[in-house]
């Protein structure tokens, strides 16, 4: 079995959709509600693509080549999250390959996904499922993806507010990593006003300036923000009585996974919260 899809989008784009773990499950929800993959992606890696209840099926990844290229050698059934001997029905498919190709054009990019095997039954229903699966992939591919990360702070939202804001307190939590520290910051909190943070590792091997321009500011409630390369960040400061619940929501980048973005964030998040706690 062939698909083919363009995609107006980049390799980079498409790859990230296809083999990070929250669009992953998205697109492959036509094939089994809840479906995700457990496993690394490496080359040589055991994989498993599972549903809720544990049952599933197997591969090794053969090859990986980013942004390009991946080949998946399908072997045998899970149940109950364990694999299962091939027997007679797996038989008929196992060692079948199935294969991810990612071609740059000048409209974004094609994909061409092909399925070996040789279970006519099994072929059929997965055939009906990757119709759909692939315009979603299309669809994830083509719009910005958003990661929400959250932090509970139990601060009142004056100390908050002052600590997220006021430059002698981000240089102090602005950091994913005791490696890493911010070294400067500006920050002109208003409508069109700029910011800038200066992140560097410590050992002085890396550094990077994190800007951008606010586009919406309500005080103690919200900030929103473009950052330099177009991405938009929106931020919401909600309290329930015992502290302040932290929202953000930014637009993905290309270049790493969605996972690693998110623990990045997230890491930030943690940090600003161990920090707010301890500054009152």
């Amino acid at each position: 079995m062939k698909f083919n899809i363009n995609i107006k989008a980049s390799p980079k784009k498409v790859w990230q959709v296809l083999f990070s773990d929250d669009t992953y499950r998205q697109w492959t929800r036509p094939f089994f509600e809840g479906s995700y993959a457990k496993g690394s992606w490496e080359e040589g890696s055991h994989i498993h693509f599972l549903g809720p209840d544990g049952s599933g099926m197997y591969g090794i990844i053969e090859n990986n080549t980013p942004n390009e290229y991946m080949a998946i050698k399908q072997i045998g059934e899970l149940k109950d999250f364990k694999e299962l001997p091939v027997d007679n029905k797996a038989a008929k498919w196992s060692g079948s390959m199935e294969t991810y190709k990612l071609i740059p054009n000048d409209n974004g990019t094609d994909l061409e996904i092909e399925m070996g095997g040789s279970d006519s039954e099994a072929a059929m229903e997965m055939s009906q499922a990757f119709y759909p699966g692939m315009e979603i992939i299309k669809k994830l591919s083509e719009n910005p993806i958003l990661i929400t990360i959250q932090v509970f702070v139990r601060s009142p939202i004056e100390h908050v507010w002052k600590h997220w804001t006021l430059p002698e307190h981000i240089i102090q939590w602005n950091n994913a990593s005791p490696d890493w520290h911010t070294t400067s910051a500006k920050n002109d909190l208003k409508d069109g006003g700029k910011f800038n943070y200066r992140m560097e590792a410590k050992d002085g091997s890396f550094g990077f300036d994190f800007s951008g321009v606010y586009s919406y500011v309500a005080y103690e409630k919200a900030i929103n923000y473009t950052m330099d390369d177009g991405r938009t960040c929106e931020i919401d400061f909600q309290s329930n009585g015992e502290g302040i619940l932290i929202t953000q929501r930014f637009e993905a980048e290309e270049e790493n996974t969605l996972e690693l973005q998110k623990f990045g964030w997230q890491a930030i998040m943690d940090n600003f919260k161990n920090y707010s706690e301890s500054s009152q």
